[in-house]
C-alpha cells in the first residue's frame, strides 16, 4: 500500500512539474509574439523618442485593425530590409498629400502637428504636391523633420513592413520619459476624407527597394540572445513580426 502511494505521489509530482514548465513555455511564446522591446539609437523621432530610451513595441494590434494617423510604428525600411525604422504614421490609403518647405497638407488640408518642436521643423528633401498614397501603404515621417530618413527620401511604406506600434518607453526613468506614448489622433480628426477624383497633375508616392537613407535614427531590439541587425519602420504587419527575430535592430 505504502509503495502505491509513494508511486503516487511521484506521479502527481511530475505531471504538475511536466504541466508548469508546458504551460511557462506557452506564455513565453505568448508574450514573444505580442510584444517587442527597442532601443532608440539616434535622434530623428525627436522629441517624442530621445536616444537611448526603451521602447515596447505592440505586435498584435495591427492584426485587427489597420494602423491609424499619428502612430508610432516600427517596420522593416524599405531603403534597408536588413533594418527597422520607427516613424510617425503621417498618411493612409489614398490620401494626397503635398509637402512645401515644412507645410503639410492632407487631402487638401494644412496639418497642424503639436508634437513637432519648433527647432526640428524643417525639411531638407524637395517639396512635392499631391502625391497620391498607394493601397495597403502608408506615408510615415520623423518627428525631427530636420534630421530623418522617411518617406520624403524614399516613399511609402507598405503594410506588410509593419513589426508592430510603438506603446510605451519604460527606460530610464526622468522627465523625458513619456511611459505610455501619447495619443495624436487629435491632430488628423478632423482631416476630410480622400477625394474622389483625384487632381490632374497628381502623382503616386513611389514604394520601392534601394534608396539609400540619409540620417536614420536606429533602433536596437533587447533580447536574451543578443542584438542582432535587422528592424526597419515603414508599413505596419503582424505578418513581418512575427517571422522576425526579437533581436533584431532597428533604425529611426
Amino acid at each position: 500500500m505504502d509503495l502505491e502511494l509513494n508511486f503516487e505521489k511521484r506521479y502527481r509530482l511530475i505531471r504538475e512539474i511536466i504541466e508548469t514548465l508546458v504551460l511557462t513555455v506557452l506564455m513565453f511564446l505568448i508574450i514573444q509574439m505580442a510584444i517587442q522591446n527597442f532601443n532608440i539609437d539616434g535622434m530623428s523621432m525627436e522629441p517624442t523618442l530621445h536616444n537611448g530610451e526603451l521602447m515596447i513595441v505592440d505586435k498584435w494590434s495591427y492584426a485587427f485593425h489597420a494602423p491609424a494617423r499619428g502612430d508610432i510604428i516600427v517596420f522593416v525600411a524599405p531603403p534597408n530590409p536588413s533594418q527597422d525604422y520607427v516613424k510617425r504614421v503621417i498618411g493612409l490609403p489614398g490620401d494626397v498629400i503635398s509637402i512645401q518647405n515644412t507645410t503639410i497638407s492632407i487631402n487638401g488640408k494644412v496639418l497642424r502637428e503639436p508634437y513637432i518642436a519648433p527647432e526640428n521643423q524643417g525639411n531638407p528633401y524637395s517639396s512635392f504636391v499631391d502625391r497620391v498614397i498607394p493601397a495597403n501603404t502608408f506615408f510615415v515621417l520623423g518627428d525631427n523633420r530636420n534630421g530623418s530618413s522617411d518617406s520624403r527620401a524614399w516613399g511609402c511604406v507598405p503594410r506588410g513592413n509593419i513589426i508592430g506600434r510603438g506603446a510605451l518607453i519604460y527606460w530610464p526613468f526622468g522627465q523625458n520619459n513619456l511611459g505610455l506614448l501619447p495619443s495624436a489622433t487629435s491632430t488628423f480628426e478632423n482631416l476630410p476624407a480622400p477625394p474622389t477624383h483625384l487632381p490632374a497633375d497628381a502623382s503616386t508616392c513611389p514604394v520601392q527597394n534601394g534608396v539609400p537613407a540619409s540620417a536614420p535614427v536606429a533602433l536596437q531590439s533587447q533580447s536574451q540572445g543578443g542584438i542582432q541587425t535587422g528592424l526597419l519602420l515603414i508599413a505596419p504587419s503582424i505578418s513581418v513580426a512575427s517571422r522576425r527575430r526579437p533581436t533584431a535592430k532597428a533604425k529611426v
